[in-house]
């Protein structure tokens, strides 16, 4: 009897069999650590394992250093003190000869006493029409009397506005001003005041918001957020001078135009999104960091010849970042430039050409089509203001997730509002070089609907600085 000689169908099944078995393997173990990471207590940032060969923590040796800085001595002194030497040696009891004197300065917070204002209002009727008339002083914030007659100081309300927006909680907030400023406010109270400051910055908010409206590169991210335990989400749209919160029901297309305007004709430094690409006037900049991460992500789990493609756009935006550093650092002419870019444009193209059989790197080529085709991808080379990522936007999110670690969230709509109004004039005001704990103040003091003067003037310059760009040639 012959032998029965092997079947290269059944070979070839076996070892497709292994192959699979070995990369079911592997995926339970990547479930399983990321189970266990999940039930861990872990930092809120944790970043997995420590790099094998960390760098040397603090700054360079030499020329590499960078600006050494240290505390200068004040501008005025309130108390000077002799020091003299002791009358012996405190080692061997031996006697002291005098050499020098050295200066050292120590500036202290002394010990803080509220001042307070008492404002004797005066109360009368109007002889014609018998209605209540009560007097009003400019140092005043509010007409309240009776059980509200006692109230905390426009300063104290600054001071407590910003330190709440820090992610400080609310009972926290109370003690300091208890502990270091003698100022009892319970956390509810404390909670009425942020709502009143929020009403009356509100104008100001409204402002910001059309000047973002109308800014010519504007650079939106948004994260999950809670409303009273219901799923909300935190929007963010930031130009080089300001910055916009938002907290609205939806992740689409309606919210980002609430303040942006469905017509908005700017630049868009943004993720890839698809709520972005709705704007049919705009021009967009896909975040290379975005899809430099999504590539890195696909090359950790891709076998064999599937890795090609990852490597192919991984080498295309490296160089797209390269060209951009030559060209900042002033190696290129503007004509190297464009004959650089057109070269890296050939490059993806060919790429986009590609029918891969694996469908991570088919849905990766997908949407870097959709994004070349929209100019997307290369727009910052071709426009030196237009930034290759969307960091604006990152940084300008990352206080409010620290705050939702915090407090995860607002309890309420009102508070939603709150905060919105309330950081977005901090954070705005702060970016235009102003100082909000002077600004506050006055704005309570002034009459309800008012705008900060200061943060009016400084966006008119910006806005008639831009002008002459705005111009065609």
């Amino acid at each position: 009897m012959k032998p029965r000689r092997p079947c290269v169908t059944c070979g070839k099944l076996r070892k497709e069999n292994e192959r699979l078995r070995e990369e079911v393997a592997r995926l339970k173990e990547l479930l399983e650590q990321s189970r266990r990471s999940g039930k861990r207590q872990a930092a809120p940032f944790s970043k997995g394992e420590p790099k094998r060969k960390p760098r040397r923590p603090g700054r360079k040796p030499g020329a590499d250093y960078g600006r050494r800085g240290h505390r200068k001595p004040p501008d005025h002194v309130d108390e000077t003190i002799e020091v003299p030497l002791p009358s012996n040696c405190p080692e061997c009891g031996g006697s002291l000869e005098p050499k020098r004197v050295a200066d050292q300065y120590q500036a202290d917070i002394p010990p803080v006493r509220p001042r307070v204002t008492h404002f004797k209002v005066a109360i009368g009727s109007c002889c014609r029409c018998k209605k209540r008339v009560q007097g009003r002083h400019p140092k005043q914030t509010s007409d309240a009397l009776g059980a509200a007659a006692s109230q905390v100081g426009p300063n104290a309300l600054a001071l407590a506005t910003d330190i709440r927006n820090r992610g400080v909680p609310m009972r926290n907030v109370t003690s300091l001003l208890d502990v270091g400023f003698s100022l009892s406010l319970t956390a509810g109270g404390l909670c009425q005041a942020l709502q009143r400051m929020a009403r009356r910055t509100r104008p100001t908010y409204d402002l910001l918001v059309e000047h973002v409206s109308q800014a010519p590169i504007v650079s939106p991210d948004e994260t999950g957020w809670r409303v009273g335990g219901l799923s909300r989400w935190l929007w963010v749209f930031v130009t080089e001078d300001v910055a916009v919160y938002s907290i609205a029901a939806g992740r689409g297309f309606e919210q980002a135009a609430a303040i942006l305007g469905e017509d908005y004709a700017g630049t868009l430094e943004c993720d890839g999104w698809s709520a972005y690409t709705c704007f049919e006037n705009a021009r967009r900049q896909s975040c290379l960091n975005h899809l430099t991460r999504r590539t890195h992500e696909l090359l950790e789990t891709a076998k064999r010849g599937a890795a090609r493609v990852g490597n192919a756009v991984m080498r295309i935006l490296k160089g797209a970042l390269k060209l951009r550093d030559r060209r900042d650092a002033k190696e290129l002419s503007a004509h190297g430039v464009a004959v650089l870019r057109g070269r890296l444009e050939k490059k993806l193209e060919r790429l986009l050409e590609w029918n891969p059989t694996d469908e991570d790197n088919r849905k990766l080529l997908k949407h870097l089509r959709r994004e070349h085709e929209a100019g997307a991808i290369f727009l910052f080379l071709e426009d030196p203001a237009v930034q290759a990522t969307n960091w604006r936007a990152e940084q300008a999110i990352r206080p409010a997730v620290v705050m939702r670690k915090i407090c995860g969230g607002n309890r309420s709509e009102r508070g939603a509002f709150t905060h919105e109004t309330l950081t977005t004039v901090l954070v705005s005001t702060r970016k235009l070089g102003l100082d909000p704990l002077k600004l506050l103040p006055d704005l309570l003091r002034a009459p309800p609907g008012s705008v900060i003067p200061a943060v009016q003037q400084r966006l008119i310059t910006i806005e008639a600085d831009r002008e002459p760009a705005l111009v065609p040639s």
